[in-house]
């Protein structure tokens, strides 16, 4: 697995890819956090939180990246697999803040029904 300076590196290329009139508003930027988080639907430690979109009344709004989130998920992958699925979390997160913007709620519905999925095929396995 690379290292958190690489994993911010690659992170900056990426950004760069991002068209600037979605950055409008984005007055948090895009933070990389060293640690891991498991989403609260969670049941057997491996639902990882790649990445957020936050609204702060302190930090504005803002999008995170979960560096040990990767780092636990994706072990296995080389630099270029990686790469893409960082490509793959942080335009999924700057679609909530553009989405967000225009007042339009699909991509949570859509992570809605990826969460419910997730929690009828844990309960089948029970």
């Amino acid at each position: 697995m690379i290292s958190i300076d690489r994993f911010e590196e690659i992170l900056s290329d990426l950004a760069e890819e991002i068209p600037q009139s979605f950055y409008e508003e984005l007055n948090g930027g895009i933070v990389v956090e060293p640690g891991y988080l498991l989403h609260p639907e969670d049941r057997d430690g491996t639902l990882y939180v790649m990445g957020q979109y936050r609204i702060d009344s302190a930090m504005g709004k803002y999008i995170v990246m979960y560096y040990g989130s990767f780092k636990r998920a994706y072990r296995h992958m080389d630099e270029d697999e990686l790469t893409e699925e960082m490509r793959k979390v942080l335009r999924h997160e700057f679609r909530h803040h553009v989405e967000g913007r225009a007042g339009v709620r699909d991509l949570e519905v859509w992570d809605a029904e990826q969460i419910a999925m997730y929690k009828e095929q844990q309960a089948d396995n029970e």
